[in-house]
């Protein structure tokens, strides 16, 4: 199936043209420094620039207005300055500094017989063409230059997170110490960043880790979509609490992965397959396609992407007979049309589809054989993600306008082994139905000549039903729900300004009014009616202010100190209590954190990171479970997390570059809510009687912040050069994870974590064509990446999560 797919891919990309047409674009820049003028231009014409010496950011620059190509404007633009623009991809160009003509001869060019021809698009593995200029973290929301930001950030390129095959959020997290997932499966797990983390179900709370595709949110108080990165520009990723820029939901941090833009200065076709072999399990294999279409001669562009995965089962299940029962297939799409509107105002219309089927839970037993799992019910799970969008831009000379708005449709059904008698299949059935509409609206002026500022509004409005059923394989009575629903306005302003030389000031402020309704679903009225003061409807109104301030302070050309203050929060809402429905207060994190950089990223050749940030955090909604046995919500208490974070980057050689990143994290729940009891569940009798549980009062069971590792770490090594007419790149890496627990209480109080992983890639090509090589989990190692595999068991105690075991994988990627 794969290879006929990718023979289809071939003929298709034979019949299009080859040969790129760039066309004339409205361009509109106003004298100033490079750095003033690149950024609009790069959004004025939809290409990325990076600058490859640092001191050409000041240089003065002329102004540029007319219809023209690209490279008539770089090129009028530099004019009668020290640099060129060189174009190295479809939508990307670098500005370098001329060559001096007394070094000509010195230069050890390559022979004409093996230059190769122009690059026309990047493909998906080639290696990363590593940003050397002053890198922008578009995810201010000002466009601020990295050496301007005060905060603790980092950029992933996406050719990177494709090197190897694309692994979703996987790919993420196997890059950052300071990320950490919960490990149900693809498409049910929790972010956690810097140690704010609450919980290891999907439940009614918002997620501590606000997820953006571009500027769309992509949700509100749904799991991790887990959204296959293909096609991706960069990830940003901002250590929490974003509450004054990003609202609601941001308490640990924010994602960002940025797609691509569409090009219309020419077509292009990319396209990947691989096969991947597992150790002790099923093959599995890949295959993507992207492909760029200019439209007509206007400046419009259409970019598609496809996909389809299948991930490999490793999990036998000998109680019923089956081998491999785990296997995961992903299939999704994403396209985005932009239009160029004229003015300098530009459309973008796009939408995107993925859906998740998971034959079978990735749990084995402790006390069983490897890779092992004895149930008597087969644990699926499937996910569909749908997203319709609309953002519309405009930029005034220094003024960028921007409108982004999305309809998202969210699905998540999970199954999970509820037998607590031998012989007796149980099922406890959980559907999530999530709709949000959104919306945000700012104009910004891009940090430059010491100042930059936005102001903005939004609006959110999102509902989300969750019903349950519990009962045997063939009938299931309904038990009760939840629907959760709430309407947010917001306002915010951030501005940052140089106050003294090199000395820069960012304050910023976010008024959110939100109004919160919630009621139970199939809740016995009868018994409803004999319990008073147990409500199933509920409503209200809540108002927060979410300030922030910064201070960053350039010591040296290569040293740079911060500090910061931020806040964030999360509304609160109804959950399950029993057979009730109980409500749950919003939850609030103030924060304080500082840094010290070393050296320039990719300039220099070294450079460093140092961190710590210490957070309050109020009324923390966290999951437990009740007295029938399963996840309920409410606020638990107070707690506190103290988060130590590091990272070095060396490049010794050209093309080789060590890197290694650390975190520790101290957290404690100081404070429980009066009466709070979680619930040890016995099960009385051969009849499974969820009625009689044994209540254990948690008050002064205090203990750390669960599903957040104590330390972790992370390092790779890379290198690229050059082997006749090909470019061949080799990676390696390894991450430890240290321990950490399930939950709060006794029932989840098991550990987990205490586990290395480890990965190699390589891949020998060029820009045009590419073999890639892939092992992860050199080792083999089992671990315990997850310690929940179903609530219901004494303690869970009986279950781990294992990793994937050694895989193979051997890909091919052509681009035209």
């Amino acid at each position: 199936m794969i290879a006929r797919f990718l023979s289809i891919l071939l003929l298709l990309s034979f019949a299009m043209p080859v040969a790129a047409r760039e066309e004339s674009r409205s361009i509109d820049l106003p004298r100033g420094t490079l750095l003033q003028s690149l950024p609009l231009l790069g959004r004025q014409a939809g290409i990325s620039i990076s600058v490859a010496d640092a001191k050409l950011w000041q240089s003065a620059v002329k102004p540029v207005r007319g219809r023209m190509k690209v490279a008539e404007a770089l090129d009028r633009m530099l004019s009668g300055t020290d640099a060129r623009a060189v174009r190295v991809g479809a939508t990307s160009w670098r500005v370098e500094r001329r060559p001096r003509r007394t070094n000509l001869a010195s230069r050890q060019a390559r022979p004409a017989s093996k230059t190769r021809p122009a690059r026309t698009q990047a493909p998906p593995n080639a290696a990363p063409r590593y940003p050397v200029e002053e890198i922008v973290v578009s995810a201010s929301k000002i466009d601020t230059p990295y050496a301007k930001y005060a905060g603790a950030v980092t950029i992933l390129d996406g050719a990177d997170l494709e090197f190897g095959g694309e692994r979703g959020m996987d790919s993420i997290l196997s890059r950052m110490a300071t990320l950490s997932s919960t490990h149900l499966g693809s498409g049910r797990n929790k972010l956690f960043i810097r140690g704010i983390a609450d919980s290891s179900f999907t439940g009614p709370t918002q997620a501590t880790v606000g997820q953006y595709l571009g500027d769309i949110r992509l949700s509100y108080n749904a799991p991790d979509p887990d959204l296959r990165l293909y096609d991706i520009d960069r990830v940003e990723i901002l250590e929490g609490p974003q509450g004054t820029l990003y609202g609601a939901g941001s308490l640990g941090g924010i994602i960002r992965m940025i797609p691509k833009a569409p090009d219309p200065s020419g077509t292009a076709l990319i396209a990947s397959a691989g096969v991947s072999l597992v150790q002790h399990g099923a093959p599995g294999g890949d295959i993507a396609a992207t492909a760029n279409f200019p439209l007509g001669e206007s400046g419009h562009a259409l970019r598609l992407t496809g996909y389809s995965i299948s991930d490999g089962g490793y999990i036998d299940n000998p109680r019923l007979g089956q081998h491999d029962v785990n296997r995961t297939n992903i299939r999704g799409a994403r396209g985005t049309l932009r239009l160029d509107l004229g003015d300098n105002w530009t459309a973008d219309i796009g939408g995107l589809y993925q859906t998740i089927a998971t034959d079978d839970a990735q749990y084995a037993d402790k006390d069983a054989p490897p890779l092992t799992r004895s149930s008597l019910v087969e644990q699926g799970a499937k996910a569909r993600y749908g997203s319709a969008m609309l953002v519309l831009m405009k930029d005034w000379g220094d003024l960028h306008f921007q409108s982004s708005n999305a309809y998202v449709d969210h699905h998540l059904y999970e199954r999970f082994d509820a037998s607590v008698v031998e012989d007796t299949p149980r099922i406890f059935d959980q559907q999530n139905d999530t709709r949000m509409l959104t919306s945000e609206t700012r104009l910004s002026r891009p940090y430059q000549n010491g100042l930059g500022w936005v102001i903005g509004t939004s609006f959110v409005d999102n509902r989300t039903r969750q019903t349950r059923a519990f009962g045997g394989e063939v009938l299931r009575s309904a038990i009760a729900g939840v629907t959760n629903s709430i309407t947010e306005y917001t306002a915010y302003g951030e501005v940052s300004v140089e106050i003294f030389p090199a000395v820069v000031a960012n304050g910023g402020l976010r008024y959110s009014h939100a109004r919160l309704g919630g009621a139970g679903e199939n809740v016995d009225a009868m018994l409803a009616l004999t319990q008073a003061g147990r409500a199933i409807t509920a409503s209200r109104t809540e108002q927060d202010l979410l300030p922030s301030a910064s201070l960053l302070a350039t010591l040296t050309r290569n040293i740079s100190l911060y500090a910061r203050y931020q806040e964030g929060f999360r509304p609160g809402g109804l959950s399950i209590d029993g057979s009730f429905v109980q409500r749950f207060r919003n939850d609030h994190v103030s924060t304080y954190d500082a840094g010290l950089r070393f050296g320039r990223k990719g300039i220099t050749p070294f450079d460093a990171t140092l961190s710590i940030s210490h957070s309050r955090w109020r009324d923390i909604q966290a999951d437990y479970i009740d007295a029938n046995g399963f996840p309920t919500t409410a606020n638990i208490g107070d707690g506190r997390i103290t988060s130590l974070s590091a990272s070095i980057a060396v490049r010794p050689l050209t093309g080789l570059s060590l890197e290694l990143g650390a975190v520790y994290n101290e957290s404690r729940v100081t404070q429980l809510s009066p009466g709070l009891r979680l619930a040890a569940v016995t099960f009385g009798g051969p009849a499974a009687d969820f009625s009689s549980p044994v209540i254990i009062p948690a008050i002064g069971r205090l203990g750390r912040i669960p599903n957040v590792a104590s330390h972790a770490a992370r390092g790779s090594v890379n290198y690229a050069t050059v082997l006749g007419d090909e470019d061949f790149r080799i990676q390696g890496w390894a991450s430890y994870v240290g321990p950490s627990r399930i939950g709060i209480g006794p029932v989840l109080g098991e550990g987990q974590g205490d586990y290395v992983d480890t990965g190699l890639v390589a891949r020998i090509g060029n820009d045009r064509r590419g073999l890639t090589l892939t092992l992860t989990n050199l080792l083999d190692s089992r671990g315990n990446r997850f310690a929940l595999g179903t609530p219901f068991v004494p303690g869970s105690d009986g279950y781990l999560t294992p990793l994937r075991p050694r895989t193979l994988r051997i890909a091919v990627d052509l681009a035209y």
